[in-house]
């Protein structure tokens, strides 16, 4: 399941525009550039937008959050990918990552 959702994130989630949580307008994807996509990591009231490289798809933690994201979310979201955890969660996965 996970490796369908990685496919569609691939063919161009920088496209859209997340709507789900009323975020605003300066979630839009126009600074997302080809081979990256954006992540908005939230989680007790916190929340904070990342762009992330597609090399992340591979990370075992990072599929571990669009695993949780789908048991919360859905495959429905479109736009900014939102997954369950806090800010400095996310942050400690992509530092560990490089």
């Amino acid at each position: 399941m996970v490796l369908s959702f990685v496919g569609k994130i691939q063919k161009g989630i920088s496209h859209f525009v997340h709507k789900r949580h009323d975020f605003s307008e300066e979630l839009m994807a126009e600074d997302v550039r080809e081979g990256y996509f954006a992540v908005v990591a939230m989680k007790d009231g916190e929340t904070k937008r990342f762009i992330i490289g597609l090399e992340y798809l591979s990370d075992p933690e990072f599929l571990g959050l669009l695993d949780q994201a789908q048991e919360e979310y859905g495959f429905i979201q479109k736009g900014a990918i939102a997954v369950p955890c806090l800010p400095q969660q996310l942050q400690n996965i992509l530092d560990g990552h490089r």
